[in-house]
C-alpha cells in the first residue's frame, strides 16, 4: 500500500516520519542564530515573539529559556501535541494556518528555516506576508529564514539514500518550473510510502516584489546565521527582516 497526498505540507509534516528523516538537525546553530537575531532586533524583555510554522518547537523552547513569551503556531496537529510537552506560563502553542492573522499582537514574528513557498496559489504566499504584518505591534519586527535558492539549485542533489532509525529514505531533488522538488520514498513495516516536498524558488527580487505588494518594508537582508551580508552567489541563507 503507498501513502502520499496532494497536499503535501499538511501531511507529510504530521507525520513521524518528517521528524525521524530530519532528526539530526542542528540545535546548536539554531541556537546561535536566536541569540543573535535576538540581540540584533534588541527586542524589550519579556518580548511577545510568534514563533510561526514553529514544528516540535525546537526555537520556541530555546527563545523561551531566554526570557521572552513565546507562542509557536503550526499547522501539523501531531507537532503540536508534540511541542505542548514543553508548555508553561509563557510558552504556549497552537494549531494555526500562517495565512491568517493572528488576534494579538506580537513584538516579533519569525518565519525560519525554509517554512515559506509551500502553496500552490502563489496569491497564498502574500496573504502569509500580509497576515504577518497584522500579527505585528506598532515596533514589532517579522523575520524570515528562507533557503539561498542560487545556491540550493547550484548544488542540488540528484539522488541520495540516508538511512535513519533504521529506515532507508531514498531521496531525489529536481527543479521544475520554478519549484525545488524533494521526492522521498521509504518501506517500514511492510508499507511504502511516498511523499513529495515543493517549495517556490524564491529568490530576494521575488521577496521584494511581494513585500511591495504587501505593503512591507524590508530593513535588512543577512545570508547566514552568523548575520553575515547576504550574497546570492555564496550565502547559505536569505534572512530578511522587514516590519
Amino acid at each position: 500500500m503507498q501513502k502520499e497526498t496532494n497536499n503535501w505540507f499538511a501531511s507529510w509534516f504530521d507525520t513521524p516520519y518528517y521528524h525521524i528523516l530530519y532528526k539530526d538537525r542542528d540545535y546548536d546553530e539554531a541556537q546561535l542564530f536566536m541569540d543573535n537575531l535576538t540581540s540584533y532586533l534588541n527586542l524589550p524583555d519579556n518580548a511577545k515573539i510568534l514563533d510561526l510554522a514553529c514544528g516540535k518547537g525546537r526555537h520556541s523552547v530555546y527563545l523561551n529559556q531566554l526570557g521572552y513569551d513565546v507562542t509557536g503556531a503550526d499547522l501539523s496537529q501531531h507537532s503540536i501535541d508534540e511541542a505542548k510537552k514543553f508548555s508553561n506560563d509563557t510558552l504556549h502553542f497552537e494549531v494555526h494556518d500562517m495565512r491568517e492573522p493572528f488576534d494579538q499582537k506580537y513584538d516579533a514574528i519569525f518565519n525560519l528555516f525554509t517554512s515559506f513557498g509551500y502553496f500552490e496559489n502563489e496569491g497564498d504566499n502574500i496573504k502569509t506576508l500580509k497576515a504577518i504584518c497584522e500579527s505585528l505591534g506598532e515596533y514589532g519586527f517579522g523575520v524570515i529564514d528562507f533557503m539561498n535558492v542560487k545556491k540550493v539549485i547550484e548544488n542540488l542533489v540528484p539522488k541520495e539514500v540516508k538511512t535513519v532509525e533504521g529506515i532507508e529514505f531514498h531521496i531525489k531533488r529536481y527543479l521544475i518550473d520554478d519549484y525545488i522538488y524533494k521526492e522521498i520514498d521509504f518501506e517500514d513495516k511492510g508499507e511504502n510510502y511516498h511523499f513529495v516536498e515543493k517549495v517556490k524558488a524564491l529568490t530576494l527580487q521575488d521577496f521584494e516584489a511581494m513585500m511591495e505588494e504587501a505593503g512591507i518594508y524590508l530593513l535588512d537582508t543577512f545570508g547566514d546565521y552568523k548575520l553575515r551580508k547576504f550574497f546570492k552567489n555564496e550565502s547559505e541563507r536569505l534572512i530578511m527582516i522587514f516590519k
